[in-house]
């Protein structure tokens, strides 16, 4: 076979065959190739839940073990310790799931409304979500 320059003896195929210089992957027709402000909401909801267990988790640990350090380590000061753990880590993942929830949602609201996918969006959503979370009475 002449103007082929095969890779070895053994293996008589062209070599252009194996340049791979289209996209990995297969989208449906009309998709985008990144991802939406929709498709990241879950995402970011979800992150931010682990996030806030995990630091709540920690926090309850601190308190616990500051507030049972006059407690000889018995079973009801473990037990105490756990329920701080468990309050805390609920507590945090709630907070930070629901301002999750807020910003997705408000971003995703500008982004149909506009029609247009940029930074404002972004900026919009989190002003709006720090307003509603501010008005509520928290610090």
């Amino acid at each position: 076979v002449t103007g082929m320059s095969p890779l070895s003896p053994y293996l008589n195929l062209d070599p252009r065959y194996l340049v791979q210089d289209t996209d990995e992957f297969i989208l449906p027709t009309g998709a985008n190739k990144t991802r939406g402000r929709f498709e990241l909401a879950f995402f970011t909801i979800g992150g931010c839940c682990m996030t806030g267990a995990a630091f709540g988790a920690l926090n309850g640990l601190r308190l616990g073990l500051k507030e049972t350090q006059n407690m000889a380590w018995s079973k009801p000061r473990n037990v105490q310790i756990l329920n701080m753990v468990t309050r805390q880590g609920a507590l945090w993942a709630n907070t930070l799931g629901s301002l999750a929830l807020l910003y997705s949602a408000f971003g995703v609201i500008i982004e149909k409304s506009r029609g247009a996918e940029d930074d404002l969006n972004t900026i919009a959503a989190g002003t709006l979500t720090g307003m509603l979370y501010k008005s509520t009475g928290r610090v």
